[in-house]
């Protein structure tokens, strides 16, 4: 049960649709917000900023899904499986704390500037 919602390129130009796939997105079921994050288009730098972010830290939890799996649904469950699931675990933590590090020091000089202007 997907919805066409129309979003804009990065930089302005013709609206795109951008399909919502319901149950596989942030949305809840029955609301109009854009489709995912690997789905739409950003609007400003800083949100194609926080897109990207949001992108690598996707792939990322993606990689740590499967290695749970692997551990939990395969049954290996071998110190070097194990080993790699906790690497992927702190590159997550260190990914995701970069991320935040970087939208908040962004988004704060963005603040500084415009109460200067």
């Amino acid at each position: 049960m997907g919805s066409n919602v129309s979003n804009t390129t990065l930089g302005g130009g013709a609206p795109m649709p951008v399909t919502n796939p319901g149950g596989n997105s942030f949305n809840p079921p029955g609301h109009t917000l854009p489709g995912p994050v690997t789905k739409t288009a950003a609007k400003s730098w800083y949100e194609a900023l926080a897109k990207a972010w949001g992108e690598r830290l996707d792939q990322q939890a993606d990689k740590i899904v499967e290695l749970a799996g692997q551990i939990t649904d395969q049954g290996q469950n071998q110190p070097s499986t194990v080993a790699l699931l906790t690497g992927a675990s702190q590159e997550m933590m260190f990914i995701s704390s970069s991320s935040a590090t970087s939208t908040n020091s962004v988004g704060q000089a963005l603040e500084s500037l415009a109460r200067k202007q």
